[in-house]
């Protein structure tokens, strides 16, 4: 017989090593591993961020904060901040208050990427801060991912809800991994679209994906995400910015926000996002196509659902 196949050394801590390629981890230790992932790609691309976590538990994210709270020498060893609200609307809020922490040269980081979550109610009740955050926008070195955990069946929760349909309403693009795999791509492709577009992004999760366990390839480059450099931006961009008016928030999301959404087109191994009818990407008539994201090996397709 010849020699034993060598096994390779596995540990728990495994999951968020990220000198590991190859982990087995379950979709909530993915949303983890996803933000240690995104501070670690600021970094090698030279900027200084810090992450801010905030949000109010149920099904199916029920276990999220628990799983914060555990990896908390972690999360401050990263620069990220895990903040549990003590409502939904608070915590929306203090995520929203994140995106101005650079905004007047007086921040002492490059930009804070932020993570709103909670259960379809709580989306229900977060309108009002969602619509004035969103329309706000994010910063350029920031961004924000909202999470939206959605119970279709009403399995542990009053009512069957789905906030696809919330989100529209307010302009926010969607993206709804199909894995555990696409929960850790789409979270990081999410964060370079709300950084690029000014706005916040929806992140779906279904208790099929944030309760299943799979092996997934977590390599930090595994995403390589090439925003279009030749959008055509209104005076001042699209992110955040001090003595914004109320009506120029609601143009510059109605004429440029939705229009750089679904600016990537598709190239053989690119996802693309699905664009909304009648907003065409406003590039210069001379422009070739731009490359979004390109994720190594298998092509991806990602949708970005916006009104």
């Amino acid at each position: 017989m010849g020699e034993p196949f060598p096994l390779r050394h596995v540990a728990l801590e495994d999951k968020y090593n990220l000198s590991q390629g190859p982990v087995f981890l379950n979709g909530a230790q993915a949303v983890a591993r996803m933000l240690l992932m995104q501070r670690e790609r600021d970094r090698r691309a030279g900027l200084n961020t810090a992450g801010f976590i905030s949000g109010y538990r149920g099904s199916p994210l029920g276990g999220l904060d628990q799983n914060f709270a555990r990896m908390k020498k972690l999360l401050d060893k990263a620069n990220i901040r895990f903040e549990p609200g003590l409502n939904e609307d608070l915590a929306a809020t203090a995520v929203w208050g994140t995106q101005q922490a650079e905004m007047r040269g007086e921040g002492k980081y490059d930009g804070v990427f932020s993570m709103w979550y909670g259960k379809g109610p709580g989306v229900d009740r977060c309108g009002d801060v969602f619509r004035h955050a969103n329309l706000a926008g994010t910063s350029k070195y920031g961004g924000v991912l909202a999470l939206m955990g959605d119970d279709h069946t009403a399995e542990s929760s009053t009512t069957a809800h789905q906030s696809e349909f919330h989100f529209l309403d307010l302009m926010v693009p969607i993206l709804n991994p199909a894995g555990v795999q696409e929960i850790l791509d789409y979270g990081l492709y999410g964060y370079a679209m709300s950084r690029f577009t000014g706005a916040w992004t929806a992140l779906k999760c279904v208790k099929d994906n944030i309760e299943s366990t799979a092996s997934v390839d977590g390599s930090i480059d595994r995403v390589t995400i090439i925003v279009p450099d030749d959008f055509a931006f209104p005076p001042g961009g699209l992110n955040i910015r001090p003595r914004d008016g109320f009506l120029e928030q609601e143009a510059r999301l109605h004429e440029f926000k939705r229009a750089a959404q679904p600016c990537p087109s598709s190239a053989p191994t690119t996802s693309t996002i699905s664009s909304p009818p009648g907003v065409p990407c406003r590039r210069s008539a001379s422009s070739p196509p731009a490359r979004a994201i390109l994720i190594r090996g298998r092509p991806s397709r990602i949708s970005a659902l916006t009104r």
